[in-house]
C-alpha cells in the first residue's frame, strides 16, 4: 500500500513539474509586460512587478498597428478553419467508409507530408501563388494555411468518422436516404466534436504561423499579428522588450480563451479521433 502511495504521489510530483514547465514562459511573459523599463533593466529580476504598470500597453498600440494585424490574422485563421474543415469532412468519410489502396495510400501520404519542412514546400507554394496573382494577398495566404493544414484535419476526422457505427447509415440508406443526405443529416452531427477540435487546431496553427505570413505578405496593411510582433526587436536584434511582451500577451489570449470555452468538446474530439486512428 505504502509502494502504491508513493508512486502515486511520484506521478502527481512529475505531473505537477510538467505543467510547471508549460506555464513557465506563459507567467514570465505577464510578469515582463507589466514591469516598467526600469525593472526589466534589473539585474535582481522579480516574477511579481513591484510597480505595475500599463505604459508597456500603451506603448505597444502606438508604435504598431496591433488591431489591424490581429484583424489580418482573424480573418486568415477563422476562413483557413473552415475551408479546411468543409474539405475535410466529406474527404475523411470516403477515406474512412471505403479503406481501397487508394485510401490507405492517401493516410499514408497525410502522413508523411506532415514531416516536410517549410523551407522545402514554400518556393513552390510562391511560384504558384505567383502564376495566381495571389501573392501578398489574403485568399493566397488563406490557401496556403488550408494546404496545411488538410492533412492533419483528414487524419483527425478520418479516425472520428470510424467511430460512428455504419449501421445508422444503413438504417438511413432503408429508408431512401442518400451519400450525400446520409452525410448532412446523419454523420456530420455525430463528427460535430471532432469537426469542432478540428477546425480549433486549423485556427490555432493559422493564427500563430510566421513563416508563410512573413514571406507571402509585402505591404504593411497586410501583414498578420506574429509578423508585425517582430517589429518590435530592432535592426541589431535589440528587442524592445516591455511593449514585445505585452503585445505577445495580447496576441495568446484569443487561443486561450477558445480553447478555455470549448475545451470538453475539443478533449473529445481528440480522444475520439486518436483510438480509432
Amino acid at each position: 500500500m505504502r509502494t502504491s502511495t508513493m508512486g502515486r504521489a511520484g506521478q502527481y510530483a512529475a505531473l505537477l513539474a510538467y505543467l510547471l514547465f508549460l506555464v513557465f514562459p506563459f507567467l514570465w511573459l505577464i510578469s515582463t509586460a507589466f514591469k516598467p523599463p526600469g525593472e526589466l533593466a534589473s539585474l535582481h529580476p522579480t516574477w511579481i512587478p513591484k510597480n505595475p504598470t500599463l505604459a508597456n500597453f500603451r506603448q505597444a498600440f502606438d508604435e504598431q498597428p496591433l488591431l489591424h494585424a490581429a484583424l489580418n490574422s482573424l480573418i486568415a485563421a477563422v476562413g483557413a478553419a473552415l475551408i479546411a474543415v468543409l474539405l475535410a469532412t466529406p474527404m475523411a468519410y470516403v477515406m474512412a467508409r471505403h479503406r481501397t489502396r487508394l485510401a490507405r495510400a492517401a493516410t499514408g501520404w497525410v502522413v508523411v507530408s506532415q514531416a516536410f519542412p517549410l523551407v522545402l514546400v514554400i518556393i513552390p507554394l510562391f511560384l504558384v501563388l505567383k502564376n495566381l496573382r495571389l501573392i501578398n494577398s489574403m485568399p493566397g495566404l488563406i490557401m496556403v494555411y488550408v494546404v496545411w493544414a488538410l492533412p492533419f484535419a483528414l487524419w483527425m476526422l478520418v479516425g472520428y468518422v470510424r467511430a460512428v457505427p455504419p449501421e445508422l447509415e444503413e438504417a438511413a440508406a432503408v429508408d431512401g436516404a442518400g451519400r450525400l443526405r446520409t452525410l448532412v443529416s446523419v454523420t456530420a452531427p455525430l463528427l460535430a466534436p471532432g469537426i469542432v477540435a478540428t477546425a480549433m487546431f486549423a485556427f490555432v496553427t493559422a493564427w500563430n504561423e510566421f513563416f508563410f505570413a512573413l514571406v507571402l505578405l509585402k505591404t504593411p496593411e497586410k501583414q498578420t499579428l506574429p509578423v508585425v510582433l517582430t517589429h518590435f526587436i530592432g535592426a541589431e536584434g535589440v528587442a524592445d522588450l516591455g511593449p514585445l511582451a505585452a503585445a505577445a500577451f495580447l496576441a495568446t489570449l484569443p487561443s486561450l480563451v477558445v480553447f478555455a470555452v470549448i475545451q470538453r468538446r475539443i478533449t473529445g474530439g481528440m480522444l475520439s479521433g486518436a483510438v480509432k486512428n
